[in-house]
This record gives C-alpha cells, structure tokens and sequence, in this order.
C-alpha cells in the first residue's frame, strides 16, 4: 500500500493526524495540510490514544453515521487528553461532544451546501482559530445533527440560522469544533482556519517536489523484480501513471494496453496515440474490444452493475491481451518474471467506493469491482496514484516532462461514455410530497414565475457523506438560455428542503414544461454515438475561449432516455468548477456559448431536449452515475 509518507522519515513523523470516521472529505484534509507545508497522515479512529503520542495534532473527520447510532465508529477517548491540538469536524465535533458530557440530537433542518455563520468575536481569544475572519462568511454544511449542549468547559465561537453551535472551543485544552466543513474549496476563509490549527502543531515538513522521488522508490520496493502490465485510457491519471511506471521500471519490464470501449470521446484513440508517441513512448498496445463492450452491457440497466460490467470486461480483454502478447507466462506466485497489473487510479475513485473503512459507498469505481479489489488484496496492482488527488496528480505530472495541455485537460471518466449514458427499463415516476416540498409548490404558483417537472429518470448523488439515488426535477422559464440568479438559489434550497431530490436542472431548449416521452434504453452503439456527438460539440464550442475552458474543470455530458416523442432522447450539459473531485460548483457559462452549444447539439437527429445541471456537489456527484 503506498502511505502518504513521501516527503519525511519514516521514523516516528511528527504531523497532524487526520482520523477517518468515513468522511467523503477526509483525505481532501490531509491534502489541504500537506499544501501547508506541514506533514499529514491518515489513520483509523480506533487507533489507540498510545500510538498517537507522538502526534503534532489530531483532526477528527466527518461521517456518514450518526454518533448516538449502535455501531458507529468511535475513536479512543484518551485521544483528548493527550494535551495536543485536537479538532473536530461535523461527526467528530458530535464524537468529541458526546465523550466530553455534552449532548447531540438530530437537527430540525439539515443544512448542506452553503450556509453563512456568524463570528461571536466577544468570546474569541487571539489564539482562536478565527483570527482574522470577518464577523459572517460562508462555510460549507453537510449534516443532519447538531450539538445542542457543550460540553464543559467549552465555549460558543460561531453560530448559524440552522445550528446555534457552528463552532465552539475549550482553548486552555487545545480543543477546537466546527460543525461546517473547513478543507472545502467553499468555506471562505477555510484554509486559514485550518492554517490557524496547524500553526498550533509542531509538525515536521513536506513538499510536493518529493513527490516523484518518494513514488518511485515505493514503485520499486513495491515491484521487485516482477514486471507490469498497464491499462490506459489516455485520460490524466493513467498517462501520469504509465509515463512514471516507464521511467522507473523502463520500457522493457512495461507494456501498456490501451483498449477502444466504444465508448470513447470523438477522435480520442488516434490523439491518445499521437501524444504518448510524441513522449517517446512506444510500449502500448491498441485493442479494438467495442463489440464486446457492447455485448456485455446488452439489457444492463442498473448504474453499479453497469460500473460492475465494464470494470469485468476490462480485465477479461486484459487477460486474453495478455495471453496473446505472451504476457502471461510464468504466472505463478515464485515466478521470477510475474506481471502485475497497473493502474492510475486516484484518492476520489476509492473514497466514492466506499474505500476506507466507515465511509458510505457513493459509487463503486471500474478501477474498483470485485475482481480488481481481490487482486489488490492479493498485491496483485500497482497503483502509484491512489493516494493523491487530480491537482497533485497534475505537479507530478509537470515534473514528469509531460505536455502542458495533456496534463490539464478535462478529467474523462475510466468507464467513457458508458457512465454518462443513463439506462433505465422503465420511467421513474414521482410525486412530490406536498408537506416536504414547499419550495415546489411556491415554484409552480408563479412566486418564482417558473414552471418544473420531476423527471422520469435518477441519478447518484451525496448529502450528508451518505449516497443518495434519487430524482432531478426541472425548471421551465421564458428565456431559458439565461440563467438567472433565482435558478441558482433553488438549486441550493430545493435538494436541502426534500431528501427526494438530489438535482436541479434548467431546460435550455422549452420554456414550458413538455410531456416527456420515456424510452426504455440500455448502451448501444447508436445511443453511444449521440452521446459522443454532444460531448463533441460541447468541447468544441468550451475551446473556442481559451480562459473559460480553463476555468471549467470537467464537462460531462450526459445523455437521457426520454424526449419529445417515442424514442427521443435528451442531453444534460453538466460543467463544473472545482480542484479536487470531492466538491464541485456548477460552472456558469456565457448565454452566448449556451445558445451555440444548444442549437447544434438539437441539430444531432435523435436529441429533442437539452438541460442543464446547476446542482453543487453535495447535493449531487459530478457525474450522473
């Protein structure tokens, strides 16, 4: 397993440790205190008060559990004795809440998304972890409990419209609570308030320049004398990945397999292959499995065993590549010459699967079905990126030699197209419950003077550090191609007032709600073709201005199984802004660049609608499923 230990020694490191109770945002933690130049590390809650002695602090991260739930993770209570900086956010405020005396009961309004709090600068001494915050900002909530009575000790330092306890502190103790989310790109003044605990800490250093040399020392102690067999989808992560296995391992002991899904963007295979050519990379294979992409995904509906499906046939075109190129030979577990497989997985593909111990399965990534985690189990996998994020994997990327442009290209899913092609064998339908739903019903009363529609469809999504599976409703307005500030608000309101809802889009091509003609629909060539299509023209139209493309970090488009009429389909644009995966805004795009995109993408035959998703993550993943 590659640690996150690259830039000290590993004896006994001084740092902040962060520890997981499941928390979707509990490597983002790590990551934002290694950016500090401070060492981080990632441990289990239970890990015993006496082997964290050593530690320059602790963080307690958030879950998806509530605390007074049986069965959900604890840490040991000695850890807050220790006489060490200790701070808790979300479910590890409620933990250290609760062994402290105070008490947590479930909130009468979960917030998620942004919220402002309020400052009480009367109680806050200098050495706070609000020094130089104003007196209201906005922070990121993600919950559903609340600390309705400190602990002893503890004073109140911040409050909210939802939670009167957002932040408290007992500063003699060096213990510090923070309902809201601080790692997020959206809390303002979130990395000073982490920066103000960490300058609590006396850590020991580290630098992103060590990346390269720390990654490749474990590569190798990892690989020994074995070889490694690479799958490529010329996405960032992977071309990182295979370019470093090449440059520690060399060419020889590294054979790279790029396999053509049919579900790839338009043209990528042909580009893929010029730019590895133009690193001097000549060690990858090209295997046209199409077909048999889409004979095992024939009559799959459900997202996780389409995700299952596509993660199995890889490995079966892997093996029997394999077996072809004579890779295979000598197999067995004293073979001197033994391949093992390699990958470019990251850190947000194994935290959505659930990857750490108590965190809530968002989504089960390709790189991560059963066959491929029982390999890694096995030692079976190198994954020298697993533990860092699309930003970090970018530096090394850079230091590597790699091309500017291939480096910061949008981040294309492993699965393709097959992820942004929503099946279903039957319409969804929903009514929206009056009493949980207000905000509808104010909609459709001409308070909003929008009109909306549930649609027949779901898709994933994230609130609270728990999945969601649930329905996206649309808005219908006069002039649909300008987004005003009233749809971004109910993009925000709407999932926070019902748990049914998980998005909000905006129709771009209908100012008044149509009857939506559901088609029952699996992956096919001819649906992958029209996904491929829009996709095309989305990225075409966002390259035409060179700082915008910049400024979005991912585009999915994703294509649905209804329309206007029998066989129809629609397209939801979803460009998003974001550093790391773990939490995403949706980008605002010029009217001008969405008329463009809107008017070509209803010219592909087959397309009769086209959305746009306005939803953050949380409420909603960036992808659909």
């Amino acid at each position: 397993m590659f640690s996150l230990r690259y830039a000290v020694p590993m004896e006994h490191p001084r740092g902040v440790v962060i520890l997981d109770f499941g928390g979707q945002y509990a490597h983002l933690i790590a990551s934002r205190v290694r950016r500090m130049g401070a060492y981080a590390e990632i441990l289990p809650p239970e890990t015993p008060a006496a082997e964290l002695k050593h530690a320059a602090g602790i963080i307690l991260s958030g879950g998806p559990q509530s605390v007074y739930e049986k069965g959900s993770p604890q840490a040991d209570p000695a850890i807050l004795s220790l006489g060490i900086p200790v701070l808790g956010l979300c479910y590890g405020l409620h933990w250290m809440t609760r062994q402290l005396g105070g008490e947590v009961k479930r909130g009468k309004v979960k917030e998620y998304g942004k919220t402002k709090i309020q400052i009480l600068k009367s109680k806050l001494k200098k050495t706070g972890l609000f020094a130089g915050c104003p007196k209201e900002f906005i922070v990121w909530m993600s919950h559903g409990d609340e600390a309705v009575k400190l602990p002893e000790g503890f004073i109140q330092t911040a409050t909210s419209g939802a939670c009167a306890n957002a932040a408290f502190e007992d500063p003699e103790r060096k213990l510090f609570a923070l309902q809201f989310h601080p790692e997020v790109t959206h809390t303002e003044y979130g990395n000073d308030i982490l920066r103000s605990f960490v300058d609590l800490c006396d850590t020991s250093p580290w630098s992103v320049t060590q990346y390269r040399e720390r990654i490749s020392e474990e590569i190798g102690q990892q690989v020994g004398d074995k070889n490694v067999f690479m799958l490529v989808s010329g996405g960032v992560d992977s071309t990182v990945a295979f370019t470093l296995l090449n440059r520690v391992l060399g060419a020889d002991r590294v054979r790279g397999l790029l396999v053509n899904t049919g579900l790839m963007r338009k043209d990528e295979i042909p580009q893929i292959q010029g730019a590895l050519r133009g690193l001097g990379v000549t060690n990858l294979h090209v295997e046209d499995a199409s077909a048999e992409f889409f004979s095992n995904l024939k009559e799959v509906y459900d997202p996780e065993e389409k995700r299952n499906v596509i993660g199995r046939t890889f490995l079966e075109v892997q093996k029997r590549v394999a077996a072809e190129m004579g890779l295979s030979k000598n197999q067995g577990p004293r073979a001197k010459n033994q391949w093992l497989l390699g990958q470019g997985t990251i850190y947000p593909d194994t935290i959505e699967t659930g990857g750490t111990k108590h965190a809530d399965r968002i989504k089960t990534h390709h790189n991560r079905v059963e066959a491929v985690q029982q390999m890694v189990e096995q030692g079976l996998v190198v994954e020298p990126l697993k533990d860092l994020y699309k930003d970090e994997v970018r530096q090394l990327g850079e230091e590597l030699g790699l091309p500017h442009d291939l480096v910061w290209r949008h981040p294309f899913p492993g699965p393709g197209l097959g992820v942004r092609i929503l099946c279903a064998d039957r319409e969804e339908k929903f009514q929206i419950p009056d009493s949980r739903f207000q905000l509808v019903q104010n909609l459709e009363s001409g308070i909003w003077n929008l009109e909306s529609a549930v649609l027949p469809v779901r898709s994933v999504g994230v609130q609270g550090d728990s999945r969601t599976y649930q329905h996206a409703v649309a808005l219908f307005k006069s002039d649909p191609l300008h987004i005003s500030e009233d749809c971004w608000t109910l993009a925000t309101s709407v999932p926070n007032a019902s748990p049914d809802i998980n998005r909000v889009l905006l129709c771009l091509s209908q100012a008044e709600v149509p009857t939506f003609a559901f088609t029952p629909g699996y992956i096919t060539p001819e649906r992958a073709e029209l996904a491929r299509a829009a996709d095309a023209i989305a990225d075409e139209e966002l390259r035409r201005d060179e700082a915008l493309y910049r400024r979005v970090w991912q585009f999915p488009v994703v294509l649905l199984p209804f329309g206007l009429k029998k066989g129809g389909q629609s397209i939801v644009l979803r460009p998003i802004e974001s550093v790391d995966a773990m939490t995403a805004n949706a980008a605002h795009l010029p009217s001008a660049v969405l008329q463009r995109m809107t008017e070509r993408i209803l010219a592909i035959d087959g397309i009769d609608l086209v959305f746009f998703d306005l939803t953050s993550k949380p409420p909603a993943t960036i992808e659909w499923e």
